[in-house]
């Protein structure tokens, strides 16, 4: 049973369960797709039919954004905790470059990916980076045909939201891999080009904070996380 906020469903795992969902579901037959909203990717779900059709199908939905969890606590169905996708896809990196595991990473500006990939293979010498691409494709086709004769276990889709969301969902059952991830720019992080919030931030809850300092042009966006979070207590007092 999913934990509702705003119409989201979100699956209620600590960060070790998230994992253990994730590998599990790598292991079956079909292509599952994993998605992490933050309260700007509900918000938007509320207006944007597509996404919220993505959202609802996706097999792992986790929480990305600390106001997620704020929300879930207001409306008296606590999240266990924050589950950012950029922390869970690490944890499975790991895990493929112990075992060999073939990761596939798309998205982001030309050049990144590859950049990225050279930046993993020398945190995880393990690891195989079966295939880059950036996110600057209007066919689907040739990209999905590169994706399939790689097969990998593990595909990092990092075109942003809404888009990378309605992809998985519409592309699904037409790619070999065992596990999709929408992650935005996660990409850009792995390749060094932007540096993620010191831990101390991460662990307040002040990522969102952190990058707004470091990139005020976000504010347009970040206006929208107090407005979801007065929709979350007007849903409370509904009920």
């Amino acid at each position: 049973m999913r934990v509702d906020v705003l119409g989201v469903g979100f699956d209620n795992y600590s960060m070790a369960e998230a994992k253990e969902a994730a590998l599990r579901l790598m292991k079956e037959e079909k292509t599952a797709y994993t998605v992490t909203p933050n309260p700007e990717i509900v918000w938007e779900a509320r207006k944007n039919s597509e996404l919220k059709a993505a959202l609802d199908s996706a097999d792992l939905v986790i929480p990305d954004g600390i106001g997620v969890v704020y929300g879930a606590a207001i409306l008296k169905t606590p999240l266990r905790e924050r589950v950012p996708g950029i922390e869970l896809a690490t944890l499975l990196i790991e895990e493929m470059s112990a075992v060999g595991g073939r990761v596939y990473l798309l998205g982001s500006k030309p050049g990144v990916a590859e950049k990225a990939a050279e930046e993993l293979k020398k945190r995880f010498p393990g690891l195989v980076i079966c295939g880059t691409g950036d996110g600057y494709f209007k066919d689907d086709g040739p990209v999905i045909e590169k994706i399939n004769a790689q097969r990998p276990d593990l595909l990092l889709v990092c075109l942003g939201f809404p888009k990378q969301e309605i992809w998985m969902h519409r592309c699904r059952e037409r790619i070999k891999a065992g596990m999709m991830m929408g992650l935005g720019g996660v990409l850009d992080v792995f390749a060094g080009d932007v540096k993620r919030a010191p831990d101390a931030w991460c662990n307040l809850g002040l990522e969102w904070l952190y990058r707004l300092l470091k990139q005020p042009s976000r504010i347009k966006r970040m206006i929208k996380l107090p407005v979801f979070l007065l929709a979350v207590i007007g849903e409370r007092l509904k009920k």
